[in-house]
């Protein structure tokens, strides 16, 4: 009992010590200074926002196939006489070489023979027009005896009538101008059926003619002439093979020229459209001949490559058409454009000439056109940071034209002369206090790009 009571009593005096304690070194501790703490000034990067002359740029791939291609077929039946020593495949013949003969006997026979029979109907035709010349003579000669038959008959007529000669001399002499007047009659008749005979001669003439000039037909095509510089495919037939007409002899195909179906994403035809002149790109489309005056005056600018060769190996090309309807498994356009003389200016193992089956790629480039383009490490999540004229982050949501390569269009959110901070930024807060330092170097790369003077291919834009 005495126990409890003991610290019941010093309970309290301990209490009290322990408060006293604390408040004495509460007294005696100096205050805590207290310091503000703002977030400090970022530099930054950054480009001035502006309209650039811009060129739309897209690569499509196709492969190479000649603009003319023979496929030489025989026109006449007979046996081969002569092959051109070149007539092989790979081998490069000039226009107007004489590659392959036909014997031509046969048709020298026919060609002899229609000429012999137009001889005889021309001459028949000579012989009907000298007859007819002479039966025109003796027909005047018949009408002069038929005149003097009839003053002779008025004569004896008007001596009867005095009575100096008999009656019966009239009988006599009117039957003399009967006979006078048949033998008119008869040259006339016979003169009238000369118009006939040399129609129809003239006719056989016409007919014999037409077979000669057919025979001369035939003879020409025994002899097959290249009608163009050709580069020469596959060959079907050897010297002494007899052919029929119809079948194939050889393949040639034109050097002149090559053109390319490059096939082209349907995402990037969109910027080579809009790329047009207001004009163009106004133009309502209604026929088949206005869309070729449109795409004849759709001015791009078209290099070809072949795919893994130097990039010096490039040939200048033009768009000839575009094709009828889209790939629906590739979801392409085919962009067919037309190399003119392929074969020139080979290097070899440098640039070698375009020949068939190549693989290539097709480099589109439109016609410079101000568009407002930033670059694509510029865009955070459809958003860009820019540079406030408070030397603070402001953050502005931007709508994408299109993009290509490293490159964006911008449709809507900045204007020509914001500050477009291009150096990556942590944290993103607005009103951020910047230091900001334009950078004139990644400008001019951006000016070097969007006009499409890169020194090396880049990808498509994605």
């Amino acid at each position: 009992m005495k126990k409890i009571l003991k610290n019941f009593i010093f309970l309290p005096l301990i209490i009290a010590s322990a408060i006293a304690l604390v408040m004495m070194q509460l007294k005696s501790k100096q205050a805590i200074d207290h310091e503000d703490i703002a977030l400090p000034v970022k530099t930054v990067e950054f480009i001035t926002a502006k309209n650039i002359p811009f060129r739309a740029r897209a690569i499509a791939y196709g492969n190479v196939e000649p603009e003319t291609v023979l496929n030489a077929k025989s026109e006449v039946n007979g046996k081969i006489s002569y092959i051109h020593p070149k007539l092989k495949q790979g081998g490069i013949l000039p226009k107007g070489t004489t590659v392959l003969k036909i014997d031509a006997t046969t048709f020298e026979i026919s060609l002899d023979s229609s000429k012999a029979g137009l001889a005889s109907t021309q001459s028949s035709l000579k012989q009907l027009q000298t007859e007819e010349n002479s039966t025109k003579r003796s027909l005047q000669i018949a009408k002069k005896n038929l005149n003097i038959g009839l003053v002779e008959l008025k004569r004896v007529k008007a001596l009867v009538s005095k009575g100096t000669l008999p009656r019966n001399q009239i009988d006599i002499e009117q039957q003399k101008v009967l006979q006078l007047r048949s033998a008119v009659q008869d040259q006339q008749g016979k003169l009238n059926t000369y118009a006939s005979k040399k129609a129809s001669t003239r006719a056989q003439i016409k007919q014999s003619k037409s077979q000669v000039d057919q025979s001369k037909d035939t003879l020409v095509r025994t002899a097959v002439i290249l009608p163009f510089d050709a580069r020469v495919g596959s060959v079907s037939v050897e010297a002494g093979e007899f052919v029929s007409a119809g079948s194939l002899l050889f393949e040639a195909l034109g050097i002149q020229a090559v053109e390319i179906n490059a096939q082209l994403p349907m995402k990037h035809v969109r910027p080579l459209a809009m790329s047009m002149s207001k004009e163009l790109s106004s133009k309502e489309v209604q026929s088949t001949q206005n869309l070729e005056q449109i795409i004849a005056q759709w001015k791009l600018d078209i290099k070809v490559r072949m795919v893994g060769s130097p990039q010096a190996a490039a040939w200048d090309a033009e768009l000839l058409r575009v094709s009828e309807s889209v790939d629906p498994s590739r979801d392409t356009l085919g962009m067919v454009v037309s190399v003119k003389n392929p074969y020139e200016g080979i290097i070899p193992g440098v640039r070698p000439p375009l020949i068939k089956g190549m693989y290539t790629s097709v480099e589109f480039l439109s016609q410079p056109k101000d568009m407002l383009v930033i670059p694509r490490k510029a865009l955070h999540e459809k958003r860009v940071y820019t540079v406030s004229k408070d030397n603070t982050l402001d953050i502005k949501p931007v709508e994408i034209l299109y993009s290509q390569g490293e490159l964006l269009v911008i449709r809507a959110g900045i204007n020509d002369g914001d500050r477009i901070v291009i150096s990556d930024l942590v944290p993103v807060i607005q009103g951020l206090i910047l230091n900001p330092i334009e950078s004139e170097s990644t400008m001019q790369e951006i000016a070097r790009l969007a006009l499409g003077t890169e020194k090396s291919e880049e990808k498509n834009s994605q």
